[in-house]
C-alpha cells in the first residue's frame, strides 16, 4: 500500500512539474512581447520549443510510472 501512495506522489510531481514550467514560459513570453512585440517571431519560437520539452518530459515520466504500476 505504500508504495502505491509514494507511485502516487511520483505521478503528482510529473504532472505539476511540467505545469509550473508551462506556467512561467507562458508568463516570461507575454512580458517579453509587452517590452519588444517586434520579436514576436523568435519569442514564439522559443517558447513552442520550451513547452514541447515540458510536454514530451512529462508523457516520458507519466510513462515510467505506468511502468511502476503495471510491475507491482
Amino acid at each position: 500500500m505504500a508504495s502505491y501512495i509514494v507511485m502516487l506522489l511520483i505521478f503528482f510531481l510529473c504532472i505539476i512539474g511540467p505545469s509550473v514550467v508551462m506556467a512561467a514560459a507562458a508568463y516570461a513570453s507575454i512580458t517579453a512581447l509587452g517590452r519588444n512585440p517586434s520579436a514576436a517571431p523568435k519569442i514564439f519560437l522559443m517558447m513552442s520549443i520550451t513547452l514541447a520539452c515540458a510536454v514530451g518530459l512529462s508523457i516520458v515520466a507519466m510513462l515510467l510510472v505506468y511502468q511502476l504500476f503495471s510491475a507491482n
